[in-house]
């Protein structure tokens, strides 16, 4: 993320909360993506009962791990889109 570090996570709570709902946004989205979307993306684990979005949905805000949440929106999810054609130019 461009202009942003680790560390802003610790103290910009609108951060913090903007990347919470994204990852969460986009776990309940993942659900219903159909197979072939799910093939066009190798490292698409696909939605699982515990995954990312529902943890950040069904626990505490406090209870997050911080460390994840960056890994998360700074690498999965911009390989994904990536994967699934949706990449920005």
């Amino acid at each position: 993320m461009p202009g942003r570090t680790r560390e802003d996570l610790d103290t910009d709570d609108m951060l913090r909360l903007a990347l919470t709902k994204l990852v969460e946004i986009i776990g309940e989205a993942a659900k219903h993506l159909g197979p072939e979307t799910r093939r066009r993306s190798p490292t698409f684990r696909g939605p699982t009962r515990r995954g990312p979005g529902d943890r950040l949905v069904h626990h505490y805000y406090f209870d997050i791990d911080l460390d994840v949440l960056w890994a998360t929106a700074s690498s999965d999810l911009p390989q994904l889109l990536k994967d699934l054609g949706n990449e920005k130019d």
